[in-house]
């Protein structure tokens, strides 16, 4: 089955019950037994839910994966994987990333006993330095947020098989259309569905997908004693966002790169970072590994001030400023403050998230419209 099939038809049937081709939204949280432990496969939703179970299947199928788990966020999700960790065990992580990935790992992990080590992983060489006895996991997300930094996935996997440890790949800003991690050797791929997979901005969900079932069964038990589930409701959401995930990434794309080349040609502009650009570090791993470029990008402008970042924030008219991405809008990020406002500046600056940096989550909006608010707010 291809991946736009996929998207509408993977793992999924008619519901049991009445033929329902939508997968029904079941608000309960318990449900009747025969006898004790005698029921119909659900006994209690913070355990399994029939909608979340659906969705479940669904993340698997689009990542060419055996099981998939749903979490009430992304950074649930995150935390999921830190506890398959014990105290002493040392985790490689990419330096440049989602600053609540590097909040969860430095404020809350760090003081459980666990070591981080964030390395620039744009050479996956650089990772076999960091490697000990300890090293139980291997944290990769590509492109980066908000560098858009390519990281070697097949390189890194190569790392992490040699030496007997997990590799897991946030692929939030890729998706499964894009980019296909556990086929390019990975353990553990993570999404926060919030953003592509919802696709509409209207919930706050995470996703893991594994291939391997001794591995699974940990992280189901994880998720059920941890208890960091997401509801049906949401759960109904991003199925019906998966089923339109490879139509609005084509337009993503699409809008994406005609964005990026009005940036990188405006006299404004100092520099645009956008993985489709020849120019790009890495840009020949991306065209091997990601089947476009995405709709992801920051840039930053010559007169490189606060002042000046936060003024072409206000002007927008079409593009909303806010945060996540991954919606149909086109939205506006400044890191600095926002996303990544938890790492400190001087290991920001050293990152290249300066405070002129803006980012842009590209929408499906009519293109001439995103140039023209552009256009505008730049002046």
């Amino acid at each position: 089955m291809k991946f736009n099939t996929k998207t509408i038809h993977g793992k999924q049937h008619p519901d049991k019950a009445y033929g329902a081709v939508m997968t029904p939204i079941y608000q309960t949280s318990t449900y009747a037994q025969s006898a004790p432990g005698d029921h119909k496969g659900y006994a209690y939703s913070r355990s399994k839910n029939p909608t979340r179970h659906a969705l479940e299947e669904a993340f698997a199928s689009i990542e060419n994966g055996e099981f998939g788990l749903a979490f009430g966020s992304g950074l649930a999700a995150i935390d999921a994987i830190i506890k398959l960790l014990d105290p002493g065990d040392e985790v490689i992580s990419t330096s440049d990333l989602y600053g609540g990935t590097y909040r969860l790992f430095t404020n809350i992990f760090k003081k459980w006993g666990i070591k981080f080590h964030f390395v620039k992983m744009q050479n996956a060489e650089n990772i076999a330095n960091y490697v000990t006895n300890n090293t139980k996991l291997i944290w990769v997300e590509t492109p980066t947020n908000p560098m858009m930094n390519i990281i070697d996935i097949k390189a890194v996997a190569h790392v992490a098989k040699a030496h007997n440890i997990l590799l897991a790949v946030d692929n939030t800003f890729a998706t499964p259309y894009l980019q296909q991690p556990l086929d390019l050797g990975a353990d553990i791929v993570m999404h926060s569905a919030t953003k592509y997979i919802g696709g509409h901005s209207d919930l706050v969900l995470g996703a893991l997908v594994v291939k391997d079932k001794k591995l699974a069964e940990r992280l189901y038990f994880i998720q059920n004693a941890s208890g960091a589930i997401c509801g049906p409701q949401d759960s109904f959401l991003a199925l019906r966002g998966i089923k339109t995930l490879h139509v609005r990434m084509q337009r993503h794309c699409e809008n994406g790169k005609a964005i990026a080349h009005y940036l990188k040609n405006h006299p404004k502009v100092n520099k645009v970072y956008w993985p489709g650009f020849e120019d790009h570090p890495n840009h020949h791993i991306a065209k091997d590994q990601m089947s476009d470029f995405g709709g992801m990008m920051s840039f930053s402008t010559k007169e490189d001030s606060l002042a000046g970042a936060l003024q072409i924030l206000k002007k927008f008219k079409i593009i909303t400023l806010a945060e996540s991405l991954g919606g149909v809008e086109s939205l506006a990020g400044h890191p600095a403050t926002m996303t990544h406002g938890s790492i400190p500046k001087k290991e920001r600056e050293e990152l290249g998230i300066s405070d002129s940096l803006i980012r842009l989550s590209v929408g499906i909006e009519d293109e001439e419209d995103l140039i023209n608010d552009l256009k505008q707010a730049l002046g």
